[in-house]
C-alpha cells in the first residue's frame, strides 16, 4: 500500500520459510514469496556491536518497527520500548505474539494453536465429530491484518499528536474477534436452544457451550452446503444455499414446492426450524439436476442467495480475478512465474502494484546506502566486522 518495508534477515541463515514446502530445489519457497512481495531483503546481525549501530539508525529513519520475536527478546537485544522511544520519540512499535498478558503470554504460538485457543476449533465442524481448524489463515493473516489497521491508526494519531506508540495483535485475540458470532451465540445458549442450529431441529439437547454448527449459517438466516450436479465425482460440485424469509415463496417455486408458500408448517421461519432437514432435502433434491453455476444463474435473479463451492484452481484459472488484480502473476528470476494474492483492498487514487519477494540480502547495500546513508567504506567495514 506504498510502504517501503525493508524485512531484515540474519546474515548466512535468512528468513526460515524460505526453506520451507520447497516444491524446487534451492529456490525460495512458495510460502516465503507469497508473503513477501514489495520488500526489500537487509541482512543484519541485531547482535554484532555494529549491527546494532545499523538498527539505531534504522530505527531513527524508519517509521515502524514491526517484530515477532519470543517475548523479551528485543529487551535482551537492548531495543525495548523505552530504548525506542529515547532513538525516536516518533516510533511505532508493532508486535505479533501467541496471547496477550497473562499466563499464557510465554507460550509459543503457530496458525492452528491459536485457531484452538482463540475458540474457531471448538466451534467447527459437526456437532457428533472432533473440533476443526480451518484452511482459512485466521491466526497467522487474520493477526497481520489485525497488526495492520492498528499501525494505521497509530500513524494517523501520530500526525495529530507527534508521538508515537506500541501497537500489539495478540494471535488468540484477532482469532476470538473474528468468532464474535460464536461469542454472541455463547450468551444466547445461557437463555435457551439456539433455533437456527440444525441439532435443534434434530432434537439433540445443547450442552453449556456454544457448539459446532457445520455448515449452517451464522446469520440467523438458515443456510446449508448441498450437493450439485456432478457431486459424484466432482468434491467441489456444492453449493451454499440460504432459505432468506424474505424470498422464501421464490424458493418454494424453484424447487417446485409451491404448496410451502402458504402452508402453516412452511410459510413462517419459525414453523421451519424444527423442519430444516426436510426443507434442505427437498432443496438438495433440486440443486443436484443443475451445476452449481446454473444455481447460481437462476437464484441471484430471484435475490435468492446462493455460492458455488470454488476450487483453488478454479479461483486461480478466474480471469475476472486475474483482471482485478485479486490474483496477480510476479516472476521472479529464480523460480520464474508464479501466482499470487494481490491486494484485496481496491483504492479509486491509489493503484497497487505487487513486486515479487526480495532474493536473500539482495537490497543490503541499497538500503545501507540509499536509507541510511553510509558511505562504501562504511558499508565494506560493516561487512568486514560481520554485521551484514
Amino acid at each position: 500500500m506504498g510502504a517501503d518495508v525493508i524485512k531484515v534477515e540474519r546474515p548466512g541463515v535468512g528468513d526460515a520459510t524460505r526453506g520451507q514446502l520447497r516444491d524446487i530445489p534451492d529456490v525460495d519457497s512458495l510460502y516465503f514469496t507469497m508473503l513477501n512481495h514489495n520488500k526489500r531483503s537487509l541482512t543484519l546481525n541485531s547482535k554484532n556491536e555494529s549491527g546494532k549501530e545499523i538498527l539505531e539508525r534504522l530505527v531513527q529513519k524508519c517509521d515502524v518497527l514491526v517484530e515477532n520475536f519470543a517475548p523479551g527478546a528485543l529487551d535482551r537485544m537492548g531495543f525495548g520500548w523505552e530504548r525506542i522511544q529515547e532513538l525516536n520519540s516518533r516510533m511505532i512499535m508493532a508486535s505479533v505474539k501467541g496471547f496477550g498478558p497473562g499466563p499464557y503470554e510465554d507460550c509459543k504460538v503457530y496458525e492452528n494453536v491459536a485457531q484452538c485457543a482463540g475458540g474457531s476449533a471448538s466451534t467447527t465442524g459437526f456437532h457428533d465429530g472432533l473440533p476443526m481448524v480451518t484452511g482459512a489463515q485466521i491466526g497467522d493473516s487474520g493477526t497481520g491484518l489485525h497488526l495492520g489497521f492498528g499501525i494505521l491508526a497509530a500513524l494517523l494519531h501520530r500526525e495529530k499528536t507527534g508521538r508515537g506508540q506500541r501497537v500489539l495483535a495478540a494471535m488468540q485475540d484477532g482469532v476470538l474477534n473474528l468468532c464474535r458470532v460464536k461469542l454472541r451465540d455463547q450468551q444466547r445458549l445461557q437463555h435457551g436452544p439456539l433455533k437456527e442450529y440444525s441439532q435443534y431441529g434434530e432434537q439433540i439437547e445443547f450442552g453449556e457451550a456454544a457448539p459446532r454448527a457445520g455448515n449452517d449459517s451464522g446469520g440467523g438466516q438458515p443456510g446449508r452446503i448441498l450437493k450439485c450436479k456432478g457431486w459424484e465425482t466432482d468434491p467441489n460440485a456444492y453449493t451454499y444455499f440460504i432459505t432468506q424469509a424474505a424470498v422464501w415463496a421464490n424458493i418454494c417455486d424453484v424447487v417446485g414446492k409451491p404448496d410451502w408458500k402458504e402452508h402453516p408448517d412452511y410459510s413462517t421461519p419459525p414453523a421451519r426450524l424444527s423442519r430444516l432437514n426436510e426443507v434442505f432435502s427437498a432443496i438438495e433434491d433440486w440443486t443436484m439436476t443443475k451445476t452449481k453455476y446454473e444455481v447460481m444463474e437462476i437464484c441471484n435473479p430471484l435475490n435468492i442467495p446462493v455460492g458455488p463451492i470454488l476450487s483453488m484452481k478454479e479461483l486461480a484459472e478466474e480471469p475476472s480475478l486475474r483482471a482485478t488484480g485479486t490474483i496477480v502473476e510476479c516472476d521472479h528470476p529464480e523460480r520464474g512465474p508464479y501466482l499470487s494474492v494481490g491486494c484485496p483492498v481496491k483504492l479509486s487514487d491509489n493503484d497497487v502494484t505487487v513486486t515479487r519477494s526480495p532474493l536473500f540480502g539482495e537490497h543490503t547495500d541499497e538500503v545501507l546506502s540509499e536509507v541510511l546513508g553510509y558511505s562504501d567504506e562504511e558499508i565494506a567495514s560493516f561487512k568486514e566486522a560481520g554485521a551484514v
